[in-house]
């Protein structure tokens, strides 16, 4: 696997620990920032297309 680029949501501060995604074409990955380097979980984009869609009706 080529190195994943990491990137924090922009509604967080930068000295913030978020949750963070990496996109791979296959899979998208997500992990916490305060431990970069443990475990992370994975997701097809169609199923992380599904959560982002639930959560911004939960916030309507």
């Amino acid at each position: 696997m080529s190195e994943l680029h990491w990137k924090k949501s922009t509604y967080s501060p930068d000295a913030s620990n978020c949750v963070e995604i990496a996109i791979a074409p296959t899979t998208i990955h997500i992990r916490d920032s305060k431990t970069p380097t443990g475990p992370h979980l994975t997701f097809p984009p169609t199923t992380w297309a599904d959560f982002l869609s639930h959560a911004a009706d939960a916030r309507r």
